[in-house]
């Protein structure tokens, strides 16, 4: 008898992708439904503002309609879908949740862990697009494509900005400082190795890939990376030890014109002290695409810095995001049929 699985996809993680990815994978020994939520459309929820689903950090949905959905289904494949303590207690026959994201914040992990249902992730789905939306944010600060563009825009021409001493640098003569080496930060590394800059990486829970030493990346202390870097670009995990690590002092240890950017999450970095070193001067500029409030508010004053060029939260969404993260979740799925362990069991 065929397996059922239920299928909560979105806007971005669309569910006929994990159709294709887990036939593909299981063939005729699953049978599945699904259903498209309005994500990123309508923006998500957050398990603190609503009573029944306290151990969620966000996820879109209602817990009467997803399980109203699933039913008798044994399998979950989501994004996004949120799963509390109440909401697992109404679902016996659930036994594996499949998430397609790094983290599993949708999912009461310890009601997950009570109940007895497997939870399983995607870890690095997003590496790549993140690394690569890295190094275009790199070069449009470092290329002054910001400021011109900016300029344009106002219908300002900017011929000063071919000035010896206004114009930009290119990575190959700079010293670009990466903090956290995990699946984004290794990649981002290689990336800039192509460029010929200079590397220097802050991890102190990790050695580095002998091919990166091999070509000169140095593992260093935070202050000598912060001292010594041309440009920093943050990439670490949100955790009592790096949450605010980027603050007054450690932006006033980086040398004058600095450029920081943050592709990984907003609560590493303190953004008033971060305004306030771009507005004095001392930091040339800075890239955010990650906060601690989203969306930000229309009046930030970051917002009006013609030095910072600030996206929405978007370094992760590629097509290839989609794919890649619809491929593990199936590959889990066939891994439990089969009986074999899971590869990324949270």
């Amino acid at each position: 008898m065929a397996t059922e699985i239920a299928i909560i996809g979105d806007n971005f993680m669309l569910p006929e992708v994990f159709e294709a990815k887990l036939s593909a994978a299981c063939g005729d020994a699953i049978r599945t439904r699904s259903r498209t939520d309005n994500w990123p459309d309508e923006p998500m929820e957050h398990g603190y503002a609503t009573a029944g689903m306290e151990g969620l950090k966000e996820y879109f949905g209602t817990a009467e309609d997803v399980i109203d959905f699933i039913g008798e289904a044994q399998i979950l494949v989501t994004q996004l879908a949120p799963m509390s303590r109440a909401m697992l207690v109404r679902l016996p026959k659930l036994k594996m949740i499949a998430v397609s994201r790094g983290g599993p914040v949708n999912i009461d992990m310890q009601a997950a862990r009570d109940h007895g249902v497997l939870v399983v992730n995607t870890p690095g789905r997003n590496a790549s697009a993140v690394a690569e939306f890295t190094l275009g944010a790199m070069l449009a600060q470092t290329r002054k494509i910001t400021e011109g563009h900016e300029a344009l825009r106002a219908g300002n021409w900017r011929g000063d900005l071919y000035r010896a001493d206004v114009t930009g640098r290119e990575l190959n003569e700079l010293t670009i400082g990466v903090i956290g080496y995990g699946n984004i930060g290794t990649k981002v590394v290689r990336l800039l190795r192509a460029f010929g800059a200079k590397v220097l990486v802050h991890d102190p829970y990790v050695q580095l890939a002998p091919e990166d030493a091999a070509a000169g990346v140095a593992l260093v202390s935070l202050d000598q990376l912060l001292r010594q870097s041309d440009v920093v670009t943050l990439h670490a995990r949100v955790t009592p030890e790096t949450r605010n690590m980027m603050n007054a002092e450690a932006f006033a240890k980086m040398r004058p014109g600095t450029i920081f950017l943050n592709t990984a999450r907003g609560p590493m970095c303190n953004y008033e002290d971060l305004y306030a070193a771009l507005v004095s001067g001392h930091l040339g500029g800075a890239m955010l695409e990650t906060f601690a409030v989203e969306p930000v508010p229309s009046d930030w004053p970051l917002l009006q810095l013609p030095n910072v060029t600030i996206t929405p939260h978007i370094a992760g969404a590629s097509l290839r995001t989609v794919t890649f993260a619809a491929e593990q979740a199936a590959e889990e799925v066939r891994r439990y049929l089969a009986g074999e362990p899971a590869r990324n069991a949270c």
